[in-house]
C-alpha cells in the first residue's frame, strides 16, 4: 500500500464531495472501483458559507495498492467536477506509508451505540493481531443525496510500527472511497 498525492487546484466544495469526488476519480480510473482497500483520504478544508473552503495548498491523496498507481496517476492533470464546482489535479507522486504510533481517523463506519462500536473495534483490531489503546471521538456522519454514513472519529495509540503500518494498509470498518476508516499520523493526544 502506498499513498498517492496529487496537487488540487479549486477553491471551494460542497459539504457532501466525498460522493461527487469517488465518483469522478471513478470516471477516470474505473478499475479503482474493483479493489475495496483503495481509499481517499478526507480533504483538508474550512467550512464557508458556499461549503467547504479548499486551501491553496490543498492535495488529493489515493491511499492504494502500489500495483495500481501506475493506473490512478491517469488523474494526473484531469478536471474533476463536484458539483458546481472544479478541481484541477496536478501531477500524481508516490509517499510511503510511514509508521507512528498514534492514528486518527475522521470517520469510522460502525453502529451508533458507542460501546458496541468500541467492541466492534476492539474485535476487528483483535483480527488483525494489533494491540493499542482506543479514544473514541465524536459521532460522525457523511450525508448525501443517495446515502448517509455514520460513525466515529477514532485515535489508536501505543501501536508498535509494524501494527502502525498493518492499521494504516487495511483501515478498519468500511467506505475507504469516501474517505472512512483510513488511519494518518495524529501527533498529539493530550486533551482528548
Amino acid at each position: 500500500m502506498i499513498d498517492l498525492v496529487f496537487d488540487l487546484g479549486g477553491t471551494t466544495l460542497p459539504a457532501a464531495y466525498p460522493f461527487a469526488l469517488w465518483a469522478e476519480i471513478v470516471r477516470h480510473v474505473p478499475q479503482l472501483a474493483e479493489e475495496k482497500f483503495v481509499g481517499v483520504l478526507p480533504l483538508r478544508t474550512a467550512e464557508c458559507n458556499e461549503g467547504m473552503l479548499l486551501p491553496k495548498r490543498a492535495k488529493l491523496v489515493l491511499r492504494l495498492p502500489a500495483a495500481l498507481a501506475g493506473a490512478a496517476s491517469r488523474l494526473t492533470g484531469s478536471t474533476m467536477q463536484i458539483g458546481s464546482s472544479q478541481l484541477q489535479l496536478g501531477e500524481g507522486r508516490t509517499r510511503p506509508i510511514q509508521p507512528y504510533p498514534t492514528l486518527h481517523a475522521q470517520l469510522v463506519t460502525g453502529v451508533s451505540d458507542e460501546m458496541m462500536f468500541m467492541d466492534d473495534i476492539r474485535k476487528q483490531l483483535g483480527e488483525l493481531n494489533i494491540v493499542a489503546n482506543l479514544v473514541c471521538g465524536k459521532r460522525r456522519t457523511l450525508a448525501g443525496d443517495q446515502q448517509v454514513i455514520h460513525g466515529y472519529s477514532l485515535v489508536v495509540h501505543d501501536l508498535k510500527p509494524d501494527a502502525s503500518l498493518q492499521l494504516q494498509y487495511a483501515g478498519l470498518g468500511e467506505e475507504r472511497r469516501f474517505g472512512c476508516g483510513i488511519f494518518v499520523p495524529h501527533k498529539v493526544i493530550s486533551g482528548l
